[in-house]
């Protein structure tokens, strides 16, 4: 059945918000757009006339499509070489979604998106759509296909659990800055000591090279491990260089509305490491370098100014 401009430009409205929903849900933003499309072909095939709710029939559709896909995708994961990461945002990118409360900025945080792996596809779905969305647990539960009270335990089971492990604090973007630009300046010092300084003890450093680019399986842990792998990291060498292909450029940026670091060879982002700030230090380095996962990043850092780099490596 053939849609009208009126049904087209509905569905196109509705569109980033059904992105926003699918990305946090995948963890792969080429993965929600797949969704969403797919979510638009059901709605040019349905009789939209019937459907007294768009928004929530559109919504349920992807729901449902994600929740298929996650089964999926986690045998996949299974196989994948070395660790996995979701693929990371750029400030400014739509698909970040809502950011006006804190539970909205917590639920596309690198750090919370990793802790999602953890839950099962239906906790997944309800945390999304109640904490990052506000849905309220009687559409969750129509969309899922739950009594609304089941909705509300799933809830709370699955916001328990990402809760013990979450991000620890939220300090303003001029701090954050100030945090990485020690980091950065520690790390290329060529000794441990002052990173250890500005670490947790606990510290982790994990990263994602999908077999494409050199990465460790298993993560960093411990504040002096991951000093000497940091500063091992941006120690300039004639490896390196090979393995970049070109000039390096390192700015201070942000990622799924945390800070990060941004490492953009010849106009491309080769990689983006996601820190976790906490009171006491930065908790944790998660470093995306799988080409296959910065490709709108990329897109995302040609689009907008950055400045000066902060410094030049390699």
């Amino acid at each position: 059945m053939a849609l009208s401009v009126n049904d087209v430009d509905r569905f196109e409205a509705f569109r980033p918000r059904l992105e926003a929903i699918a990305y946090r849900l995948l963890g792969s933003a080429s993965e929600a757009e797949d969704a969403a499309q797919e979510t638009f072909l059901r709605w040019q095939a349905a009789d939209v006339d019937r459907v007294e709710v768009p928004e929530a029939w559109l919504t349920k559709v992807l729901t449902n499509l994600c929740l298929s896909q996650l089964t999926s995708a986690r045998a996949r994961r299974e196989t994948y070489v070395g660790q996995w990461l979701p693929e990371p945002l750029l400030a400014g990118d739509p698909m970040l979604g809502p950011a006006d409360t804190a539970e909205q900025r917590d639920s596309v945080s690198y750090a919370v998106l990793v802790l999602l792996e953890r839950l099962s596809p239906n906790e997944r779905a309800v945390y999304v759509l109640r904490e990052a969305f506000a849905y309220p647990h009687r559409e969750i539960a129509e969309i899922l296909g739950l009594t609304e009270a089941a909705s509300q335990q799933i809830f709370h089971r699955a916001k328990k659990r990402v809760a013990a492990d979450g991000p620890r604090t939220e300090i303003d973007e001029a701090a954050a800055r100030r945090v990485v630009e020690e980091f950065l300046a520690a790390a290329t010092s060529g000794r441990t000591e002052p990173l250890v300084r500005l670490l947790t003890q606990d510290a982790i450093a994990v990263g994602d090279g999908g077999g494409k680019v050199p990465a460790r399986a298993r993560a960093f842990e411990g504040a002096v491990a991951v000093a000497k792998f940091m500063r091992g990291l941006f120690k300039i060498n004639k490896a390196k260089r090979a393995l970049v292909g070109g000039s390096t450029e390192v700015y201070v940026s942000e990622a799924n509305g945390a800070p990060a670091v941004v490492v953009i060879v010849e106009g491309r982002v080769f990689g983006v490491i996601c820190l976790e700030i906490a009171d006491e230090g930065i908790a944790a380095f998660r470093s995306q370098v799988n080409p296959d996962k910065l490709e709108r990043a990329t897109r995302q850092w040609a689009a907008t100014d950055h400045g000066e780099p902060l410094l030049r490596a390699f």
